[in-house]
């Protein structure tokens, strides 16, 4: 556990020095038969472009609110550090994305997010990171926008970690406040460095975020999102830990 790090994005430059090999984020979708497994280094890419776009393609800049209309997935935990990477506060869930400065969302809820006025991109959530078929009028195609992007990011100004960083289900978090919280349920959980832990949760609660994503990622461990996982038989779900070596 990084005792340093200030900010989630800290936390994860601490997880990528520390080794960028081993696994960070197993996301199953049992309605598909997905599997991804990224590591450190692999996800910490995934940032970097995506915070490119956000900062560059997107303008946004530290303060602005972030409607973040996605469901528990690896894409989502992207966005989530992207923010954390350019002082974007990431608000999962959204009940009014009207007052938000800009908008992701997933394909089931572009009509929610329409009401966002400034700019939208849009995630298709196939596998492998698949585009739209067609992309959503009004919505730049997140698939198709981001490959292009940098392999690294700096922001324009040093991330404070006293702004705000995520504002969900009614609990606000500065950077620095997240990521105390997240070491302490990462202690609660008996999490420790090279551990596997499992997530059923979704991502529209802190306890989800934390489970699925924080203390996971403050504890130097790895989750394994599975967010249908109840949708398997009890002797699947059970293989399923087994085969994962979940703790």
């Amino acid at each position: 556990m990084n005792p340093t790090a200030a900010t989630p994005a800290a936390l994860l430059d601490a997880a990528l020095a520390a080794d960028p090999a081993r696994p960070l984020v197993t996301y199953y979708d049992d309605t598909t038969g997905e599997r991804v497994e990224l590591s450190v280094a692999t996800f910490a890419n995934w940032v970097a472009k995506t915070a490119n776009l956000l900062q560059g393609d997107l303008a946004a800049e530290p303060g602005d609110r972030l409607a973040l209309l996605l469901p528990a997935h690896w894409q989502t935990a992207v966005w989530l550090l992207a923010c954390a990477a350019t002082g974007v506060t990431a608000v999962p869930a959204d009940p009014d994305p009207a007052a938000a400065d800009l908008v992701v969302s997933g394909p089931d809820t572009l009509e929610q997010a329409r009401a966002c006025t400034g700019e939208r991109v849009a995630l298709s959530l196939r596998p492998l990171g698949g585009r739209f078929p067609q992309p959503p009028a009004g919505f730049a195609d997140y698939a198709a926008e981001v490959p292009g992007q940098g392999d690294r990011f700096q922001p324009y100004a040093p991330v404070d970690p006293d702004a705000p960083a995520l504002d969900v289900a009614g609990a606000r978090f500065t950077a620095a406040e997240l990521v105390e919280r997240a070491r302490a349920d990462a202690q609660s959980a008996a999490l420790a460095p090279g551990t596997r832990t499992l997530s059923t949760l979704g991502y529209d609660t802190w306890e989800g975020l934390s489970a699925g994503l924080y203390a996971p990622l403050a504890a130097g461990a790895s989750v394994v999102l599975c967010p249908y996982l109840d949708r398997l038989s009890p002797e699947r779900q059970e293989k399923r830990r087994a085969d994962e070596r979940v703790s």
